[in-house]
Protein backbone atom coordinates (compact mmCIF):
# COMPACT_ATOMS: atom_id res chain seq x y z
CA UNK A 1 0.00 0.00 0.00
CA UNK A 2 1.34 3.43 -0.99
CA UNK A 3 -0.11 5.27 2.02
CA UNK A 4 -3.42 6.49 3.41
CA UNK A 5 -5.06 9.65 2.08
CA UNK A 6 -7.96 11.51 3.66
CA UNK A 7 -10.24 13.37 1.23
CA UNK A 8 -12.34 16.18 2.71
CA UNK A 9 -14.78 17.09 -0.06
CA UNK A 10 -18.52 17.76 0.05
CA UNK A 11 -19.37 16.79 -3.54
CA UNK A 12 -20.04 13.02 -3.65
CA UNK A 13 -19.13 12.69 -7.34
CA UNK A 14 -15.79 14.41 -6.81
CA UNK A 15 -15.05 12.24 -3.76
CA UNK A 16 -15.91 9.09 -5.70
CA UNK A 17 -13.70 10.14 -8.59
CA UNK A 18 -10.79 10.93 -6.34
CA UNK A 19 -11.19 7.63 -4.50
CA UNK A 20 -11.12 5.70 -7.77
CA UNK A 21 -8.02 7.54 -9.01
CA UNK A 22 -6.09 7.10 -5.76
CA UNK A 23 -7.09 3.48 -5.12
CA UNK A 24 -6.05 2.61 -8.66
CA UNK A 25 -2.64 4.06 -7.82
CA UNK A 26 -2.36 1.88 -4.71
CA UNK A 27 -3.42 4.30 -1.97
CA UNK A 28 -5.85 3.63 0.85
CA UNK A 29 -8.56 6.29 0.94
CA UNK A 30 -10.63 7.81 3.76
CA UNK A 31 -13.44 10.31 3.19
CA UNK A 32 -15.26 13.11 4.97
CA UNK A 33 -17.94 15.42 3.59
CA UNK A 34 -17.37 18.40 5.89
CA UNK A 35 -14.53 20.02 7.78
CA UNK A 36 -15.57 18.95 11.26
CA UNK A 37 -15.93 15.31 10.19
CA UNK A 38 -12.58 15.56 8.45
CA UNK A 39 -10.85 16.62 11.65
CA UNK A 40 -12.46 13.71 13.50
CA UNK A 41 -11.22 11.22 10.90
CA UNK A 42 -7.79 12.82 10.99
CA UNK A 43 -7.49 12.20 14.72
CA UNK A 44 -8.86 8.66 14.69
CA UNK A 45 -7.18 7.28 11.57
CA UNK A 46 -3.87 9.19 11.33
CA UNK A 47 -3.68 9.41 7.51
CA UNK A 48 -0.44 10.19 5.67
CA UNK A 49 -1.84 13.04 3.56
CA UNK A 50 -4.89 15.31 3.48
CA UNK A 51 -6.64 16.42 0.28
CA UNK A 52 -8.82 19.36 1.27
CA UNK A 53 -11.48 21.33 -0.58
CA UNK A 54 -11.84 24.93 0.59
CA UNK A 55 -15.61 25.12 0.20
CA UNK A 56 -16.68 22.33 2.54
CA UNK A 57 -19.49 22.96 5.08
CA UNK A 58 -19.41 23.31 8.88
CA UNK A 59 -15.70 24.23 8.95
CA UNK A 60 -14.31 25.46 5.64
CA UNK A 61 -10.96 24.38 4.25
CA UNK A 62 -9.08 27.38 5.64
CA UNK A 63 -10.42 26.66 9.12
CA UNK A 64 -9.51 22.99 8.81
CA UNK A 65 -6.00 23.82 7.64
CA UNK A 66 -5.50 26.24 10.55
CA UNK A 67 -6.82 23.71 13.06
CA UNK A 68 -4.66 20.87 11.73
CA UNK A 69 -1.51 22.95 12.12
CA UNK A 70 -2.54 24.34 15.52
CA UNK A 71 -2.76 20.74 16.74
CA UNK A 72 0.85 20.21 15.72
CA UNK A 73 0.06 17.83 12.88
CA UNK A 74 2.72 17.92 10.16
CA UNK A 75 1.13 15.67 7.55
CA UNK A 76 1.16 17.16 4.04
CA UNK A 77 -1.95 19.13 3.06
CA UNK A 78 -2.97 19.46 -0.58
CA UNK A 79 -5.73 21.99 -1.21
CA UNK A 80 -7.92 20.94 -4.15
CA UNK A 81 -10.44 23.64 -5.00
CA UNK A 82 -12.23 25.62 -7.68
CA UNK A 83 -11.02 28.85 -6.05
CA UNK A 84 -8.07 30.02 -8.13
CA UNK A 85 -7.34 33.57 -6.93
CA UNK A 86 -3.85 34.44 -5.78
CA UNK A 87 -5.29 35.71 -2.48
CA UNK A 88 -6.75 32.26 -1.75
CA UNK A 89 -3.49 30.56 -2.69
CA UNK A 90 -1.39 32.84 -0.49
CA UNK A 91 -3.78 32.37 2.45
CA UNK A 92 -3.74 28.60 1.97
CA UNK A 93 0.04 28.49 2.08
CA UNK A 94 0.17 30.87 5.04
CA UNK A 95 -2.17 28.58 6.99
CA UNK A 96 0.10 25.61 6.38
CA UNK A 97 -0.92 24.00 3.08
CA UNK A 98 1.90 22.32 1.21
CA UNK A 99 0.39 22.44 -2.27
CA UNK A 100 -2.57 24.00 -4.05
CA UNK A 101 -4.33 22.50 -7.08
CA UNK A 102 -7.30 24.11 -8.84
CA UNK A 103 -10.28 22.34 -10.38
CA UNK A 104 -10.62 21.05 -13.01
CA UNK A 105 -7.41 19.06 -12.57
CA UNK A 106 -5.50 16.49 -14.58
CA UNK A 107 -5.33 12.99 -13.13
CA UNK A 108 -1.63 12.60 -13.91
CA UNK A 109 -0.83 15.96 -12.36
CA UNK A 110 -2.78 15.22 -9.18
CA UNK A 111 -1.15 11.82 -8.67
CA UNK A 112 2.29 13.33 -9.27
CA UNK A 113 1.67 16.03 -6.69
CA UNK A 114 0.42 13.49 -4.16
CA UNK A 115 3.52 11.35 -4.65
CA UNK A 116 5.76 14.41 -4.38
CA UNK A 117 4.14 15.35 -1.06
CA UNK A 118 4.55 11.84 0.30
CA UNK A 119 8.12 11.55 -0.86
CA UNK A 120 10.20 12.74 2.08
CA UNK A 121 13.62 12.01 0.65
CA UNK A 122 14.65 15.48 -0.49
CA UNK A 123 18.11 17.02 0.03
CA UNK A 124 19.55 16.34 3.48
CA UNK A 125 21.35 18.75 5.77
CA UNK A 126 24.83 17.93 6.99
CA UNK A 127 25.62 15.77 10.03
CA UNK A 128 24.20 18.44 12.34
CA UNK A 129 20.40 18.45 12.53
CA UNK A 130 20.44 22.10 13.62
CA UNK A 131 21.52 25.15 11.64
CA UNK A 132 21.88 28.75 12.80
CA UNK A 133 20.82 31.73 10.69
CA UNK A 134 21.51 34.84 12.74
CA UNK A 135 18.98 34.72 15.59
CA UNK A 136 17.09 31.81 14.02
CA UNK A 137 17.89 28.20 14.93
CA UNK A 138 16.52 25.66 12.46
CA UNK A 139 15.86 22.20 13.87
CA UNK A 140 15.56 19.85 10.90
CA UNK A 141 14.84 16.80 13.03
CA UNK A 142 11.87 18.44 14.79
CA UNK A 143 10.79 20.45 11.73
CA UNK A 144 10.74 23.81 13.48
CA UNK A 145 12.58 27.10 13.76
CA UNK A 146 13.16 29.07 16.96
CA UNK A 147 13.76 32.82 16.99
CA UNK A 148 14.36 34.57 20.32
CA UNK A 149 12.51 31.84 22.19
CA UNK A 150 9.52 31.75 19.81
CA UNK A 151 9.02 28.50 17.88
CA UNK A 152 7.32 28.06 14.51
CA UNK A 153 6.65 24.81 12.68
CA UNK A 154 8.22 24.18 9.29
CA UNK A 155 5.96 22.40 6.85
CA UNK A 156 7.17 19.77 4.42
CA UNK A 157 8.17 21.87 1.42
CA UNK A 158 9.49 24.70 3.60
CA UNK A 159 11.77 22.20 5.28
CA UNK A 160 12.95 20.70 1.99
CA UNK A 161 13.70 24.13 0.51
CA UNK A 162 15.73 25.02 3.59
CA UNK A 163 17.67 21.76 3.37
CA UNK A 164 18.64 22.59 -0.20
CA UNK A 165 19.58 26.19 0.55
CA UNK A 166 21.62 25.17 3.62
CA UNK A 167 23.44 22.49 1.62
CA UNK A 168 24.39 25.21 -0.90
CA UNK A 169 24.84 28.07 1.52
CA UNK A 170 26.25 31.19 -0.10
CA UNK A 171 25.45 29.98 -3.63
CA UNK A 172 22.74 31.25 -5.91
CA UNK A 173 20.10 28.54 -6.33
CA UNK A 174 17.70 29.05 -9.22
CA UNK A 175 13.97 28.60 -8.90
CA UNK A 176 14.18 25.82 -11.47
CA UNK A 177 16.77 23.99 -9.35
CA UNK A 178 14.56 24.32 -6.28
CA UNK A 179 11.54 22.99 -8.17
CA UNK A 180 13.47 19.99 -9.49
CA UNK A 181 15.20 19.14 -6.20
CA UNK A 182 12.19 19.60 -3.91
CA UNK A 183 9.17 18.69 -6.03
CA UNK A 184 10.81 16.44 -8.63
CA UNK A 185 10.44 16.51 -12.38
CA UNK A 186 7.21 14.49 -12.31
CA UNK A 187 5.33 17.19 -10.41
CA UNK A 188 3.77 20.31 -11.88
CA UNK A 189 4.33 23.30 -9.58
CA UNK A 190 5.43 26.69 -10.92
CA UNK A 191 8.18 29.09 -9.93
CA UNK A 192 5.45 31.10 -8.18
CA UNK A 193 4.99 28.14 -5.84
CA UNK A 194 8.64 28.52 -4.79
CA UNK A 195 8.07 32.22 -4.13
CA UNK A 196 5.04 31.47 -1.91
CA UNK A 197 7.12 29.15 0.26
CA UNK A 198 10.07 31.54 0.43
CA UNK A 199 7.63 34.27 1.51
CA UNK A 200 6.39 32.06 4.36
CA UNK A 201 9.91 31.03 5.36
CA UNK A 202 10.99 34.64 5.65
CA UNK A 203 8.06 35.36 7.98
CA UNK A 204 9.29 32.59 10.27
CA UNK A 205 13.05 33.28 10.08
CA UNK A 206 13.72 36.92 9.28
CA UNK A 207 13.50 39.74 11.83
CA UNK A 208 12.11 41.95 9.03
CA UNK A 209 10.59 39.69 6.34
CA UNK A 210 10.27 42.60 3.91
CA UNK A 211 14.00 43.29 4.29
CA UNK A 212 15.52 39.79 4.50
CA UNK A 213 19.10 39.30 5.60
CA UNK A 214 19.38 35.53 5.31
CA UNK A 215 17.16 34.33 2.44
CA UNK A 216 18.07 36.77 -0.29
CA UNK A 217 16.43 37.19 -3.69
CA UNK A 218 18.72 37.15 -6.70
CA UNK A 219 16.50 38.92 -9.19
CA UNK A 220 15.64 36.97 -12.30
CA UNK A 221 17.36 33.82 -11.02
CA UNK A 222 16.42 32.54 -7.58
CA UNK A 223 17.63 32.73 -3.99
CA UNK A 224 20.80 32.71 -1.89
CA UNK A 225 21.04 31.78 1.79
CA UNK A 226 23.46 33.51 4.16
CA UNK A 227 24.01 32.42 7.76
CA UNK A 228 25.31 35.88 8.67
CA UNK A 229 24.03 39.06 7.07
CA UNK A 230 26.32 40.87 4.62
Amino acid sequence: MEGTILIVEDEPDVRAGLRQILETEGFAVLEASDGEAGLAVLESAQPDLLILDLMVPVLDGFQVCREVRSRGRLLPILILTARSSEVDKVLGFELGADDYVTKPFGVRELVARVRALLRRGGPRPGPNDRHVLGEAVIDFKRACVEVRGEKAELYHFELEILKLLVAREGEVVSRAEILNAVWGDEAFPTTRTVDFHIHNLRKKIEAEPSRPKHILTVHGIGYRLLAEAD
